[in-house]
């Protein structure tokens, strides 16, 4: 009997180790989303920035900026900091270099924070659990947006030109 418990409990203690949750969250859609984000970016010519799909939306850098925000802001819940400086400018960045090298510098920022993130750490806190769902989701939100900015440029969205260029002939 206590082999048996021994057993099981070593079961579980390894199960728990896995973090299936955020390892799966990670690899499966923040690492995706964030390339669909940074390739959009990149392919989105600088004359485009400044687009709207209808008055009273977003432009195509706004969108960018309010990703590279959020992703600090629920970035340093998960690492347990402050406000950064970067949060607050960027929503006034503009011009395609900078709102790109922004948003790829939130990401990055992210990047560590999830590599120290367990199923235990966001699971710890309503605020831990909203902001590394939040991160994943709401970035999933934001793409969706800019698909539509890419097309309407002629640009074949990042994650419709990989099935493609996966797809068998």
């Amino acid at each position: 009997m206590r082999t048996r418990i021994l057993c099981s409990l070593l079961a579980l203690g390894a199960l728990h180790a896995q973090n299936h949750l955020t390892t799966s969250a990670t690899q499966r859609y923040f690492n995706v989303v964030r390339s669909n984000l940074e390739e959009g970016a990149d392919a989105m010519p600088a004359d485009k920035y400044g687009f709207r799909l209808t008055d009273g939306q977003m432009t195509f850098a706004e969108w960018l900026n309010h990703s590279t925000s959020r992703n600090y802001r629920d970035c340093a819940v998960l690492r347990g900091e402050g406000t950064l400086e970067a949060e607050k400018r960027a929503e006034s960045l503009a011009e395609k270099a900078e709102v790109s090298k922004a948003l790829k510098e939130s990401f990055a920022y992210c990047a560590e924070a999830l590599k120290t993130m367990t199923d235990e750490k966001a699971a710890s806190s309503p605020e831990m659990s909203y902001a590394f769902l939040h991160l994943v989701v709401h970035n999933n939100e934001i793409y969706g947006n800019i698909v539509g900015y890419l097309r309407v440029a002629g640009i074949l969205p990042p994650s419709t030109a990989r099935r493609q260029n996966r797809a068998p002939r």
